[in-house]
């Protein structure tokens, strides 16, 4: 009489959580890592400024008045002619280019995602509406756009994340309609169809979360454009109005001082490089991370 074998053992395999491969595939991507820890201490200086640095951001030194000092103990960064903390002056100024940068950069995001989903999802003449209209709005430049709105307007610093923002949102809508248009077809989405789901509910419920990854990459690209062109605008005296500090305002007080005061222009000059370097290699790596074939 033979023995009956013994069933072989079954292996449970575990299957990794989307928040886990994430983490993976992001802490691998080092120059990502660098971008993140940059900005982070970019944003922990700005946000303990007057901690950090025992001047106000307006302060002068009557003692010092009339010439830029140069670096020193006492002002690590220098001075400007009115004798103004440059130290001060840029922790500051990156308080209002921060915040114009990632503000602007969300609302662009929420509309570019709205008036895409919209697109993508309903298609026909509301397609075709949306798309002709943006692509009216991205056929006109966007620096010569903003700075004959802002010089119309005289923008204050919320004003300028509102222009900044609604003018910035067409990159975003084109690819969220892309995403749209290839996952509206798919087996979920007509599932939740078929079982009476609304068409909000399928839009923002079904298909955003799948289409979030190119949106989050977007985003954060925006957000260095936007630094940029905040800092354009401040430069040209079309943006955020001195004494209130920005970069970009920094920059355009220091382009008199090029050969006498080097260091006044060369401190805000690294803090925009830096941040846009740090922004795009965080993009890049969120890109990498949020791709599904990783």
């Amino acid at each position: 009489m033979t023995e009956l074998s013994s069933p072989a053992p079954v292996r449970l395999i575990r299957t990794e959580s989307p928040w886990r491969r994430f983490l993976r595939t992001f802490v691998k991507h080092r120059l990502a890592l660098i971008g993140l820890g940059v900005l982070l201490l970019m944003g922990l200086a700005a946000l303990l400024a007057p901690q950090l640095t025992p001047y106000t951001f307006d302060g002068q030194d009557l003692d010092i008045i009339g010439t830029p000092q140069p670096p020193s103990r006492a002002h690590p960064m220098g001075t400007d002619e009115l004798g103004r903390d440059a130290l001060t002056r840029v922790l500051y100024g990156a308080r209002i280019s921060l915040s114009v940068g990632i503000s602007s950069a969300l609302i662009a995001t929420v509309l570019g995602t709205l008036i895409g989903a919209l697109a993508g999802y309903y298609r026909g003449w509301l397609d075709t509406l949306l798309m002709r209209f943006t692509d009216v709005v991205l056929s006109i430049p966007l620096l010569p756009l903003v700075i004959l709105v802002s010089g119309m307007i005289r923008p204050s610093v919320t004003l300028l994340i509102c222009i900044i923002g609604a003018l910035g949102w067409m990159g975003t809508a084109r690819l969220v309609r892309g995403q749209f248009l290839s996952l509206r077809e798919r087996e979920y989405v007509e599932a939740s169809r078929a079982l009476g789901g609304s068409h909000g509910r399928i839009m923002f419920r079904h298909i955003l979360p799948n289409a979030i990854g190119p949106v989050v990459v977007s985003t954060t690209l925006a957000v260095g454009s936007a630094i940029m062109l905040e800092s354009a605008l401040s430069f040209l005296g079309l943006g955020v109005q001195p004494p209130t500090p920005t970069w970009g305002n920094l920059l355009n007080s220091a382009s008199q001082w090029l050969q006498g005061a080097p260091w006044l222009a060369v401190f805000p000059g690294l803090m925009i490089l830096f941040t846009v370097l740090a922004v795009n290699f965080l993009g890049d790596g969120l890109r990498d991370a949020l791709d599904p074939r990783n």
